[in-house]
């Protein structure tokens, strides 16, 4: 049960992390952008990103050691849609992840190279894409919970 209780603790830890880390990224997005906020923004993303590996992590440990059993995980279809919806996320934040990493090397070129306002609000709105998507995901986990194996 102690296995069950740290795995579960620790994977809605990594969840808050994830949102917060989402929500710092959108906030960073909406004001003025130079050349140490690209730096911030590339390194709130990597921290987001190995969040998110993380929790992958501890959910596949969940999933193993946890007190449900897999069998209750793989026969049940609100696992299946919360991990679908877990991965288009994941698959979204490709796109800012390339963006930033693009910002900070022409940043390196060029001191005075910074992103344009509609490429600051297209990267604002896979941010707040992905933070609407994880609200879902929440109301999946909720549904999960309560699925009965018949």
């Amino acid at each position: 049960m102690l296995v069950d209780l740290f795995l579960a603790s620790l994977h809605h830890l990594l969840v808050f992390g994830l949102v917060a880390m989402l929500v710092l990224e959108s906030a960073v997005l909406r004001g003025a952008v130079d050349g140490t906020t690209v730096r911030r923004l590339a390194g709130i993303d990597g921290g987001y990103g190995l969040t998110a590996l993380l929790l992958l992590a501890v959910g596949a440990a969940r999933l193993a050691w946890g007190a449900k059993g897999w069998q209750y995980y793989l026969s049940n279809p609100w696992f299946h849609a919360k991990l679908g919806l877990f991965l288009l996320v994941g698959l979204l934040s490709i796109v800012p992840t390339l963006r930033y990493l693009r910002w900070r090397k022409a940043l390196r070129a060029d001191p005075g190279c910074l992103p344009a306002p509609a490429e600051l609000a297209r990267m604002r709105g896979f941010v707040r894409l992905q933070l609407a998507l994880v609200a879902a995901i929440f109301v999946l986990a909720a549904a999960m919970a309560r699925y009965r194996m018949f």
